[in-house]
């Protein structure tokens, strides 16, 4: 059985993934800063009660499964990694920041897509065979 969050009104299992990607695609990170950029995603995320389930990428963007709560949107959760990262970064290592694009690290843009074990048609039959489903007893 898999882990649902439960709140006080709510029962879910959301998760994304994400790709950012470097102001211009300008390749910055080398192995390290993509273990350093893992790790910072990781204590982020649980600071806003998220779990980072996975994060890589390469010199010019990153990946990341993210697994969070309903009251957390997609946006905010990516303004957070992002502007944290950055900062972060430029202080952890200033032989990367000199490669920032006039300061800045991420492009404004992201990628976001859901994720999930059922396809769209398997869940569109399922709730357009709602209707028809016999009712359970009272």
């Amino acid at each position: 059985m898999q882990d649902f969050r439960r709140g006080r009104h709510s029962v879910s299992l959301l998760t994304v993934h994400l790709v950012c990607v470097t102001k211009y695609r300008r390749r910055i990170f080398d192995s390290a800063a993509l273990n350093w950029l893992a790790g910072h995603f990781r204590k982020v995320c649980e600071t806003v009660d998220c779990r980072l389930i996975a994060s890589d990428g390469e010199a010019d963007h990153v990946h990341m499964l993210v697994e969070y709560p309903s009251k957390v949107s997609v946006s905010a959760l990516v303004n957070i990694l992002k502007g944290t990262s950055s900062r972060m970064l430029r202080q952890a290592r200033p032989d990367i920041a000199r490669r920032y694009y006039k300061g800045t690290l991420w492009s404004p843009s992201y990628f976001a897509a859901s994720t999930g074990g059922a396809t769209l048609e398997t869940i569109k039959r399922y709730v357009e065979a709602q209707r028809s489903a016999p009712s359970s007893p009272s």
